[in-house]
């Protein structure tokens, strides 16, 4: 429900942007779908759906329903035009409109996400399907363990936002709010299991982060320039499954790489001694973090 929640509030976010005059578009309910229940049935036909894949190593995503109808007038709307009255066939100039808030919405839904499991969600392209059929749609999309569906009403037009979420985003989500209350242990404690030593960890340095509303995110163009909020000469946070464990200064290798050179090792002891950081065992370039309000 908390992703649910969120996501469906990032993607009003920009459909306001869209249809910005009041009453234009209302959310509805926000629940999960009962087990046994495809969240794919009873979606009102025809329609259009645009939809993305999670490609983070998990089955799940996210997929927007509108009735053919619905596209037409948010089509419409964004463009300028009077609102159509018929559900004739999308032109190319329709699918282009759509395709751009489409994308937009998905994208937002992935950020929301992302900021609700405290980790980067990537996605795959949008790929758009329509259905004449609610049998279609229920083939089209394979189920998930969990899965929310999110109401909408666009231009006087029935909506459906859809969220697949696979096991492994419960499993993140409980395991952030296990790590609210619980303190990392000292690393003088005890040495490492050998049957830990192997287990892969995502590395990666953070140069600074920025918040700034949806709104305002959407809408940067190509070329923008997004101020952090670290100076250039600051020192760069190194995480390790989302736990801040270092700090350092970025160089470059005399092979051309990026690297962070460790200068602290939170929870060392100031008297345990450090030896110096081969910059070339740490060639994993920099991640900006941008989060939205």
């Amino acid at each position: 429900m908390q992703i649910g929640e969120s996501t469906a509030e990032a993607v009003m976010g920009v459909l306001k942007v869209f249809c910005p005059e009041e009453g234009q578009v209302t959310q509805g309910l926000v629940a999960p779908v009962p087990p046994g229940t495809h969240p794919m049935e009873g979606v009102p036909v025809p329609a259009v759906a645009t939809g993305v894949s999670f490609v983070d190593g998990v089955h799940g995503g996210n997929v927007f329903v509108m009735t053919v109808k619905g596209a037409r007038r948010l089509a419409a709307s964004m463009m300028g035009a009077e609102l159509p009255e018929d559900e004739a066939e999308l032109t190319e100039l329709d699918l282009s409109a759509m395709g751009e808030a489409m994308n937009q919405m998905m994208s937002a839904a992935a950020m929301a996400t992302s900021t609700v499991l405290g980790k980067e969600v990537e996605i795959a392209p949008p790929e758009v399907h329509q259905f004449s059929d609610p049998t279609e749609a229920i083939a089209a999309y394979d189920p998930t363990p969990h899965a929310v569906t999110a109401q909408f009403s666009i231009l006087g037009e029935p909506c459906r936002l859809v969220l697949f979420i696979p096991n492994a985003f419960i499993v993140r989500m409980n395991r952030a709010l296990s790590e609210m209350t619980t303190e990392y242990a000292e690393y003088e404690q005890g040495p490492l299991s050998p049957l830990v030593r192997d287990v892969p960890l995502r590395l990666w340095a953070e140069l600074g982060r920025v918040r700034m509303p949806l709104q305002t995110l959407v809408g940067l163009p190509l070329g923008a320039v997004v101020e952090l909020d670290h100076e250039v000469d600051d020192p760069i946070d190194l995480y390790v499954d989302d736990m801040r464990f270092a700090t350092g200064h970025l160089l470059v290798t005399d092979d051309g790489e990026w690297a962070v050179r460790i200068e602290s090792v939170h929870g060392l002891p100031d008297e345990t001694p450090r030896q110096a950081t081969d910059p070339q065992s740490l060639t994993a370039g920099p991640t900006t973090t941008t989060q939205g309000d």
